[in-house]
């Protein structure tokens, strides 16, 4: 796979922030870390990922609230945002999708999954 970069990573849980990264950065794919919905905003904007992978429980903003937040503003609404939760029902992937995620990946990851989406994804991103 070539390089894909960047992909922002929300995740508070850090030994799986951790992990993540670095299975990330050997399948070549180049990652910016967050770990609160408040914080992802923030590097969303600055940064502007190609695409976002969003933990939905998070402290100081969870996810679907910064999922909301980001597809409100205009700075950065069009970034692809694939969340990622232990919470595996449809209802939940409902949820996530209704707070503007673009897809939706269950804990714990099916890394090749994982992997297709954000290719998929990063290519019809910014």
């Amino acid at each position: 796979m070539s390089k894909l970069a960047p992909v922002l990573l929300v995740e508070d849980h850090e030994l799986n922030r951790d992990m993540l990264i670095r299975r990330l950065n050997r399948a070549g794919v180049e990652v910016i870390p967050a770990g609160d919905g408040q914080q992802a905003l923030e590097l969303m904007r600055s940064a502007q990922p190609r695409v976002v992978l969003m933990d939905m429980n998070l402290p100081i903003m969870d996810g679907w609230t910064a999922c909301r937040t980001a597809r409100e503003d205009d700075s950065i609404k069009h970034i692809p945002i694939i969340a990622l939760t232990a919470h595996a029902s449809e209802a939940d992937r409902q949820q996530a999708m209704d707070a503007g995620c673009d897809d939706y990946a269950t804990k714990p990851v099916d890394f090749p999954g994982l992997l297709a989406k954000i290719e998929s994804l990063s290519e019809t991103g910014n």
